[in-house]
């Protein structure tokens, strides 16, 4: 049993990379048997990681179709950006709540590696992004919290990484980040909410169609 959690973990890692790469593509079918062939592991494992990233709204069951990969439309993508104004915007009060001198040390390091980061188009720079906003949730100490906001925005970030920006809308998206650790330090006094959509009205359009709180 112990063995076969262990290949899980492994399978859910590479079907996740593969997804999060675009090596399979948004709304690809994906079968368990040719899985299994291609990581070279049994089919349980498999099963139990496209179990998993059902969990995480990576991946649909459409009923007598199989699973797919989720693709989103520009509706799912505002209606997603609606709700994260909402929980992150009480993530980031808590993380500002429980900071520590090691915490903020943690967040700042992943913040100046996004704004020293070449604005050239990849998928690393998404990862960063993603890799900073999970890590404010998981100082929000709301275990609840960051899970729904990890399954929420998972498809969001897969999205964002199979549809890179131009190098001068990534440079703004990337440096976005900083009035999100500002408030975090105590140095934005702006109501939360207003931090959330600033940060998300500059890379998506439209931010009154995501919340009412334009």
């Amino acid at each position: 049993m112990k063995n076969t959690g262990t290949l899980a973990d492994r399978a859910l890692a590479l079907v996740t990379e593969a997804i999060l790469s675009g090596k399979i593509k948004p709304g690809e079918r994906l079968n368990e048997s040719q899985l299994a062939r291609d990581l070279q592991i049994s089919r349980a494992p498999v099963r139990e990681a496209l179990r998993r990233l059902q969990q995480e709204s990576l991946v649909v069951n459409n009923p007598r179709r199989g699973l797919f990969v989720i693709a989103l439309d520009d509706d799912d993508i505002q209606k997603i950006n609606g709700l994260r104004v909402i929980l992150e915007a009480e993530a980031l009060r808590l993380a500002r709540k429980n900071i520590t001198p090691q915490r903020l040390k943690k967040l700042e390091q992943l913040l100046l590696a996004m704004e020293r980061k070449e604005a050239t188009p990849t998928q690393m720079s998404m990862r960063v992004d993603f890799e900073f906003h999970r890590t404010i949730w998981s100082f929000s100490g709301n275990e609840y919290l960051e899970k729904t906001l990890s399954n929420l925005t998972a498809p969001l970030f897969a999205h964002s990484v199979r549809t890179l920006l131009r190098a001068d809308k990534l440079r703004l998206v990337l440096d976005s980040h900083r009035p999100l650790y500002e408030f975090i330090c105590g140095e934005n006094n702006q109501p939360a909410e207003q931090v959330m959509l600033d940060h998300l009205s500059v890379r998506y359009r439209d931010s009154a169609k995501f919340s009412s709180l334009t």
